[in-house]
């Protein structure tokens, strides 16, 4: 699912407002997400999961065309853990033949 999509659902589930307002809507809740996350804020959505921000420490890597050695920079990074219900309704869910799957787990495909 994509942004516009989700859009698109949530002006399908409420006709009484607008697809612009709607927009407007999803998008500052996004907007308010990112910012809570941009000042080290957790942010948790009880049967979703939680966003908060995880510091990754400076480490030295390899550069894989050459095998040099690389300074990787500190950085902080946003992160998502899933809750127990939705870990559990996508778990359920596994009956379902993802697309592209041809039929479940294991399966190589068509023939």
């Amino acid at each position: 699912m994509t942004k516009s999509g989700l859009i698109e659902a949530v002006a399908d589930r409420t006709p009484h407002i607008s697809k612009k307002d709607t927009e407007i809507v999803v998008n500052t809740i996004f907007e308010s997400m990112a910012e809570a996350l941009k000042h080290g804020e957790r942010i948790e959505i009880r049967g979703f999961g939680s966003f908060q921000v995880k510091i990754r420490e400076a480490r030295e890597g390899r550069n894989p065309k050459t095998g040099e050695p690389v300074h990787i920079a500190a950085k902080r990074t946003p992160f998502f853990k899933v809750g127990k219900e939705l870990k559990e309704m996508v778990d359920h869910a596994s009956q379902i033949p993802l697309p592209g799957n041809g039929g479940g787990a294991g399966s190589d495909g068509p023939g």
